[in-house]
């Protein structure tokens, strides 16, 4: 028995043996499948590293007027794009690979552009990777101690003409040069315009049938903004960074951190800025696969893209065309016929005084140098002169609040002579004119009572202020910012001016505080500032975009609406309703009172309107070799119809000429945007065309 169990212990080990023998043998021929026959994809695989992720240019939001007229559009425009690999890739294969789009695109059509954009230093830097050795042989041991950057720039220096002689310089190679200084542009893993401007459609197919055999290198749709009117508008629709440009290296950390690439186009001014996150649009997101040597060997949509969403303005584009041919035909003629050499400016801001909605806005200057009149609507919110008489509503009020003038009061129009100050007074000896006679007469002295009554002083003629309080500047001014002068307005734009504070060291200088011939205003204060006052006291928000809304559809339909912008309320004039209806009042007889500043101007055909507002001049002197030129500021504000105010408007027409018969700009400004409000109001009701798309068809029942 013994011996039969001995002998079957070896047979099972045996059997163990054999199978253990079996399953290496197995093990070794599945490694050598894998070695031999997938052994390139498996490394391979093993070599994959994901990348961050790239973006696909997305079209912008889009610009409508009020009435869903499509303002400002995007261009699809065909590009060449190049997309530098993880860890970026060396001079010499970027050369390369230029050499090989050189066969299928020109980067410049013209040949003296071409010549232009290639430099010395292009020439030097492509010599060097020809001829690297030789170069190196330029520096002494000393020098190959240095750093990199440091050894190269003595290469470079060191490159004489006679080396640059060796190589000739032909089109064909300029190109591929030109093409290798967009490549050395090229963030990592950012797609780079190549060349966008003047590529041919058959340079296009060309590429796009070569891409296999060009890393890095794609056939795109790149986007140009379109404006449908031309220059109309332009200031205030803005501008966005070109392809080359990218993000503003100013504000680079703050566009990185919100998910912006390097080259990516952004809004640089305007509602383009402003509105630079609703615009954007949400690019399409791919993540690329690479190997180790960095080549991009895979790729995967990770985010759909998506166009930017649209903004619908508060502005009437048709308006605003007529805006600015009126404000350029009136400045023509007060030029021409009061031969004035300083006059070179007018300026206009429409808005709704109720809602905020900013209607209009232009503004029209004479270059001098080149003799032509150019839109320069910008100066509306950026530009600031003193308006004159056109705050006496402001200074009335302040004066009624104050308690320091009472409804009905009458006060003796006579000059006041301050010690030190030179005399100042009406425009004429106004007798004895009451609150509203003020108004419509603009008499300064009552002004001037208002504001030496405010500042405690004890006024003598010929002598000085005694007891004056010189918190007084900045308690007028209180009152002032009330109705938007010297503040921001809060309009919808990425900068505003506020205006200059004139220097308080004077006390006389508070009778020109009073006259708005003191501090300065823009002209989108001032029709905030006659907006208050057609509003009963409330201080309405300027903006010019109403609603955002989704990209539109694919039948062109405008998107349903994301945000509207409501109507703004900043604050209210503190104060008793009596007195805004009494400067109210005092406004329409402006225009309408038997003495009004206006009448004669205006005149019986525009009494349909119901204009009501203030006229204004400002002594502005100019000087010229030393010597004063006399010039005023002409100004006008107001609103219309003045029992339900619907449109507000200011006009300011610095530097005029005073002299006999001279042309009122801003009244003829004035009379002819007011005309032509109503007339377009009038021709739409008229003919019952809906040029509102915006607005919703009636539900049947």
């Amino acid at each position: 028995m013994e011996k039969k169990k001995k002998a079957q212990v070896p047979f099972r080990l045996n059997i163990i043996f054999i199978g253990v023998f079996a399953l290496f043998a197995l093990l070794i021929l599945q490694l050598g499948v894998v070695q031999i026959l997938n052994g390139e994809e498996a490394q391979n695989e093993i070599n994959k590293t994901e990348s961050t992720a790239s973006t696909k240019s997305v079209p912008r939001g889009k610009m409508y007027d009020r009435y869903g007229r499509l303002i400002l559009d995007n261009e699809p425009v065909k590009a060449i794009t190049y997309t530098p690999p993880k860890n970026g890739e060396s001079a010499e294969k970027r050369l390369k690979l230029a050499e090989k789009l050189g066969q299928y695109v020109t980067v410049f059509k013209d040949k003296e552009e071409l010549i232009d954009n290639v430099s010395e230093r292009d020439k030097k830097e492509y010599w060097y990777l020809l001829n690297t050795k030789e170069a190196q042989d330029k520096l002494s041991k000393k020098e190959l101690e240095l750093d990199n950057s440091e050894q190269y720039k003595l290469m470079l220096e060191r490159i004489t003409e006679n080396d640059l002689q060796t190589i000739e310089w032909t089109d064909e190679l300029l190109n591929i040069i030109s093409i290798k200084k967009e490549f050395d542009q090229a963030y990592e893993l950012s797609p780079h315009v190549v060349i966008n401007e003047g590529i041919t459609e058959e340079e296009f197919a060309q590429v796009a049938e070569h891409l296999p055999e060009l890393k890095g290198i794609d056939a795109a749709i790149d986007w140009e903004r379109k404006p449908l009117f031309g220059d109309t508008f332009a200031s205030f629709i803005g501008g966005i960074t070109t392809a080359d440009e990218g993000i503003p290296l100013e504000n680079r950390d703050y566009y990185l951190t919100h998910g912006y690439s390097l080259n990516d186009r952004v809004g640089t001014s305007g509602l383009e800025q402003e509105y630079e996150s609703v615009l954007r649009g949400r690019k399409e997101k791919i993540q690329y696969k690479t190997n180790n040597a960095g080549d991009i060997v895979g790729s995967e949509v990770v985010v759909e893209g998506q166009s930017g969403k649209n903004l619908v303005l508060a502005t009437d584009i048709e308006l605003q065309i007529a805006v600015d041919q009126i404000v350029k035909d009136e400045l023509k003629k007060a030029m021409s016929q009061n031969n004035n050499g300083y006059l070179e400016d007018a300026l206009v801001a429409m808005m709704n005084p109720q809602t905020g909605e900013i209607l209009a806005m232009s503004g029209v200057r004479y270059d001098r140098e080149d003799g032509e009149y150019k839109d320069q609507s910008y100066r509306v919110i950026y530009d600031a002169h003193q308006p004159g008489s056109a705050i006496k509503g402001a200074t009335l009020l302040a004066g009624f609040d104050t308690g320091v003038v009472e409804i009905g009061e009458a006060i003796l129009d006579t000059p006041i002579r301050i010690a030190g100050t030179p005399e100042k007074g009406s425009w004429r000896d106004l007798g004895r004119p009451t609150d509203l006679k003020a108004l419509e007469r603009s008499s300064n002295v009552y002004m001037f009572n208002i504001a030496l009554r405010i500042s405690g002083a004890n006024y003598q003629p010929n002598q000085p202020l005694r007891g004056f309080n010189w918190d007084t500047f900045q308690k007028m001014r209180n009152y002032y910012n009330q109705f938007g002068l010297g503040v921001e307005t809060g309009v919808d734009l990425p900068y505003e001016a506020t205006g200059v504070v004139g220097e308080d060291t004077i006390a006389g200088k508070i009778l020109d505080l009073a006259i708005g011939q003191y501090d300065t205003y823009t002209t989108l204060q001032l029709v905030q500032y006659v907006s208050t006052i057609a509003n009963d006291g409330y201080r309405v928000r300027p903006h010019l975009v109403n609603e955002i809304r989704q990209p539109d559809s694919e039948n062109g339909e405008l998107g349903p609406v994301i945000e509207s912008k409501e109507t703004d309320v900043l604050n209210k004039i503190v104060m008793d309703d009596k007195y805004i209806e009494r400067v109210q009042q005092g406004f329409i007889n402006v225009f309408h009172g038997s003495q009004g500043t206006a009448v004669s101007h205006w005149g019986s055909e525009y009494d349909k309107y119901k204009v009501a507002g203030k006229t204004g001049t400002a002594q502005n002197p100019q000087y010229e070799n030393g010597n004063k030129i006399d010039t005023e500021n002409l100004s006008l504000v107001g609103y219309a119809p003045y029992d339900n105010p619907e449109v507000a408007f200011a006009v300011i027409v610095p530097k005029n000429k005073p002299a006999p018969g001279q042309y009122d700009v801003n009244h003829a400004i004035g009379k002819r945007i007011i005309k032509k409000y109503f007339e377009l109001k009038e021709e739409r009701e008229k003919n019952g065309i809906k040029t509102n798309l915006l607005e919703k068809e009636p539900e049947k029942e």
